[in-house]
């Protein structure tokens, strides 16, 4: 007989037991959809670079949205995608004009599902700003200060037609503040902030910039996004934001950053999402059209790691097809 006392495999035999003990386990309540939301009401793109993923006028949104709500996906995150020939100018002033495209895509959502729907947008200048940078350029750089005003404008926006979160994802500094002291003189008081803490300059944004068209025309982002070498500078950046009000801390790209996932969720109390992003989305669509890998099981090993390392919400292109074909 043999003088082992502990077995771990005695856990693992049954599958129900194996359910019953996991550590990390994933429901359709910690999963957020991103959509991309074209100014022409019934307009459709298919993105090349993300299958299964298309660019929606507000009326197909709807109508996606709906179908989602039937799976079970209850939170959205909204970007806006301006049509190609709408002016854009220096500050990005187009994000927070009287008929800005995603207070319209908001106040439907929001008119037609009401509570049974989190609606979440994107605070960010790129898609607005003749630069494609996330803020104002001036002398060909992005200035942190002048940038502020415009940011908040947008949130405030976002907010008044109803957003249930706004989501700032431009990396200026001090723009939780900004946000924060903007929605307060507004009697937006409720509305939280969910900040793109910790969003590194990354190589696995590309399909995204091709999906929103949100490539700068000059230059790159690390002027103002985080370096990928750096962990200690994100408790930093979460630090401040927590200072400033936020509400709940991002940490981005997910699969390259797990470490800097569990410092936040070791180190502060707010609630830590993770943003599976484009890239990271792609990859597994792509190696697995080619048979190289099984998409469930690649799929799930993903968000179940981000959900051992602390991540409370994921922000996921997977989301959809995870509930559709009963992956969960």
């Amino acid at each position: 007989m043999s003088d082992l006392v502990v077995r771990p495999r005695r856990l693992r035999f049954h599958p129900k037991l194996r359910d019953l003990v996991a550590e990390a386990r994933l429901d359709s309540r910690c999963l957020v959809m991103p959509h991309f939301v074209l100014e022409r009401d019934r307009a459709v793109e298919e993105i090349e670079a993300m299958p299964g993923i298309r660019r929606e006028g507000i009326e197909r949104l709807l109508a996606t949205v709906e179908a989602d709500l039937r799976l079970g996906i209850h939170s959205v995150l909204l970007f806006g995608v301006p049509d190609e020939t709408a002016p854009k100018h220096r500050d990005g002033r187009s994000a927070y004009a009287g008929d800005a495209l995603i207070p319209r895509a908001v106040a439907a959502l929001k008119q037609r599902f009401g509570e049974e729907l989190v609606v979440i947008t994107d605070v960010c200048l790129c898609a607005y700003t003749d630069t494609g940078h996330c803020g104002v350029v001036e002398g060909g750089r992005v200035v942190n200060d002048a940038s502020l005003p415009h940011l908040a404008k947008m949130a405030v926006a976002h907010a008044a037609a109803g957003a249930d979160v706004v989501a700032p994802s431009d990396m200026m500094d001090g723009r939780v503040l900004a946000i924060r002291e903007a929605l307060d003189a507004e009697g937006l008081v409720d509305t939280p902030i969910m900040s793109y803490s910790c969003k590194y300059a990354s190589g696995y944004y590309g399909p995204f910039r091709e999906a929103a068209h949100s490539a700068p025309q000059f230059g790159d982002r690390r002027s103002y996004q985080m370096d990928a070498r750096n962990r200690r500078e994100a408790l930093l950046e979460a630090q401040l934001d927590v200072e400033e009000g936020a509400d709940i801390l991002m940490v981005k790209p997910g699969l390259a950053y797990l470490d800097v996932l569990r410092d936040l969720k070791e180190n502060f109390p707010q609630p830590v999402a993770v943003y599976n992003v484009s890239g990271e989305y792609a990859m597994v669509k792509a190696a697995a059209q080619r048979g190289w890998i099984d998409e469930r099981t690649v799929t799930l090993e993903n968000l179940h790691a981000f959900r051992r390392a602390g991540a409370d919400m994921i922000i996921t292109y997977h989301a959809r097809q995870v509930l559709a074909e009963g992956w969960l």
